[in-house]
């Protein structure tokens, strides 16, 4: 006989305090967030001592055993929940069934120094969550060894961000809330080149992997995608550098520009000369 749901109504205590995660300042005051569907809930429990607590209508459970036994494994609190207050948590039209609660995992900024950092993304004026989250799964697929969100982005955990990037969250550092001066000053001092992403910028990328010049570590700045990076900010890199729009576009958005640039160092690091290229024992 399939087990019945323990909780039942939305106004119960344990649902009200996950339901409130949904806003930035409980986030930060309980420092837990919200990861939503089959798999952001693996990966957190996954990552070590990171999910508290998860949610599952027993449709989901049964679907997803192997997450939900995961889950039990590492200590997490298991709740059957009816489908309507999985819906009354989740943030997302058409709930997946699973819901986890999450502890904070940002990585302090000078422990990412240390690693001395290949390739790294800086969003230093990224305001919407859904560009944040998917230019961290970008840095994350082209082999970045961190992220760093400025004290002018959009918040990290917001549940948006968090469904944006896949599950990347967890596979790579990120440091947040670092002023953008305090950003490029420490990994400029770690041996890294600063690169501007900007349409209006000087120098075009295809010139720049001509010339060689991306094949060491690179911090690439992000900004906002309505009016790019300020000029107090561009001024603050070693190189302003466009992406080449060889078609009629008028532009490209922030999270495939991101992409454009960091698969192109990632290659450019891995060539001949560059930064990670293996030499023979």
């Amino acid at each position: 006989m399939p087990a019945a749901p323990e909780l039942i109504s939305p106004r119960s205590a344990r649902v009200s305090a996950a339901r409130r995660l949904a806003k930035r300042n409980f986030r930060g005051k309980d420092r837990l967030f919200l990861a939503e569907g089959p798999q952001a809930v693996r990966e957190a429990a996954g990552h070590a001592d990171t999910l508290v607590e998860l949610f599952a209508t027993v449709e989901a459970a049964e679907r997803y055993a192997d997450i939900v036994g995961e889950a039990r494994a590492v200590g997490a609190r298991v709740h059957l929940a009816d489908e309507a207050v999985i819906a009354d948590i989740s943030t997302t039209v058409t709930p997946q069934g699973l819901v986890g609660i999450c502890r904070f995992l940002d990585t302090p900024f000078e422990e990412i120094l240390k690693s001395r950092p290949k390739l790294v993304a800086v969003l230093a004026h990224v305001r919407d969550p859904g560009n944040a989250g998917t230019v961290l799964r970008c840095a994350d697929a082209a082999g970045a060894e961190a992220v760093v969100l400025t004290d002018a982005s959009v918040d990290l955990y917001n549940p948006k961000a968090v469904r944006a990037s896949v599950g990347s969250l967890f596979h790579l550092p990120v440091a947040v809330g670092v002023p953008v001066e305090e950003a490029v000053a420490g990994l400029k001092g770690a041996g890294v080149r600063i690169v501007a992403a900007d349409g209006a910028g000087q120098d075009d990328l295809d010139d720049e992997l001509d010339k060689g010049t991306m094949g060491g570590p690179t911090a690439w700045v992000f900004g906002n995608e309505a009016w790019g990076l300020p000029e107090e900010t561009r001024g603050l890199a070693d190189a302003v550098v466009r992406v080449p729009i060889h078609g009629k576009a008028e532009s490209l958005n922030l999270a495939t520009a991101a992409a454009v640039c960091l698969y192109a160092s990632a290659r450019a690091q891995r060539a001949f000369g560059g930064c990670r290229t293996v030499t023979p024992s």
